[in-house]
C-alpha cells in the first residue's frame, strides 16, 4: 500500500497519508513531509530522536506533530525517515530515525515553510489524514 499521495492544489503542497492506524497515517505523514523536502532513498537511519506532543484533538495533534519535525528540520538539520509513532492520551508519541542533511550529498526537492491547519483532515474510520504544506 501506498504511504502517501500528493492531491493537486494551486500554491501550497498538500498530502494524503494512509495507513492501517491512525498512527501509522501520521507516520506517513511525518514521511510526506521530509520525502517532499530530501530524496529520502539517499537518506540512512544513523541519528535517533524521540518526541512528545499534545493536542486537545486529532487535527491539533497531527498539527503540532508535523510543526515539530519540521523545527527538528530547521533547527537539527535532520532529516528523518523512520518513524514509530503511539498515542498516548492526548500525546503523539514518536522516536525516529534519518541522518544530518548534507547538501553535497543528498537532492534537495523543495522546502516546506510551515504546517498549515487549512484543510486538514483526520479521518479515524478510513484511516486517513490530510495535509497542506506551506512551501
Amino acid at each position: 500500500m501506498e504511504r502517501y499521495v500528493l492531491v493537486d492544489h494551486t500554491a501550497d503542497m498538500m498530502v494524503r497519508a494512509f495507513g492501517s492506524t491512525l498512527e501509522e497515517c501520521f507516520a506517513n505523514a511525518a514521511y510526506a513531509l521530509f520525502d517532499q523536502t530530501v530524496d529520502l532513498s539517499g537518506i540512512g537511519t544513523s541519528e535517533e530522536t524521540d518526541i512528545r506532543v499534545t493536542g486537545i484533538d486529532d487535527e491539533d495533534r497531527l498539527y503540532s506533530f508535523l510543526s515539530e519535525m519540521l523545527f527538528i528540520e530547521d533547527c537539527d538539520n535532520l532529516i528523518l525517515k523512520e518513524f514509530d509513532v503511539s498515542f498516548d492520551g492526548d500525546d503523539v508519541v514518536c522516536h525516529a530515525r534519518g541522518e544530518t542533511l548534507d547538501r553535497s550529498r543528498h537532492r534537495i526537492r523543495s522546502e516546506v515553510k510551515a504546517v498549515t491547519y487549512h484543510m486538514m483532515e483526520v479521518d479515524r474510520d478510513t484511516p486517513s489524514v490530510t495535509v497542506l504544506f506551506d512551501v
